[in-house]
């Protein structure tokens, strides 16, 4: 079974065809559009491995954008300061998009 290692918002991930990822927000996509990764680290294809120096060349992994406009789950930053009184709560939500890898090309 074909795999790769790509690079996304400076987080790796290891893909094959047909895995949904949840990435950090790719700007100016549409839902149902199409994105590529140039930055692949990493390409097994059953028989032979290529690792590149940082990146394989030529290799590209191409995916459909299912959700363009995806937001996580809710996180909580909380501060304050012992014994002065001093407490601070914010809450955020990282924004993400969703995507379905459709094929992988060495």
């Amino acid at each position: 079974m074909a795999y790769a290692v790509i690079t996304s918002g400076s987080k790796q991930y290891r893909v094959t065809v047909g895995d949904v990822l949840t990435v950090d927000r790719l700007p100016e996509l549409e839902k149902d559009g199409e994105v590529t990764f140039d930055k692949v680290l990493l390409v097994e294809d059953g028989e032979a491995t290529k690792v590149g120096t940082p990146v394989v060349d030529g290799a590209k992994v191409t995916a459909q954008v299912l959700d363009a406009e995806a937001r996580g789950a809710k996180g909580v930053a909380f501060k304050f300061k012992r014994r002065k009184g001093f407490h601070k709560k914010k809450g955020f939500r990282a924004a993400l998009t969703k995507v379905k890898i459709t094929a992988i090309n060495a």
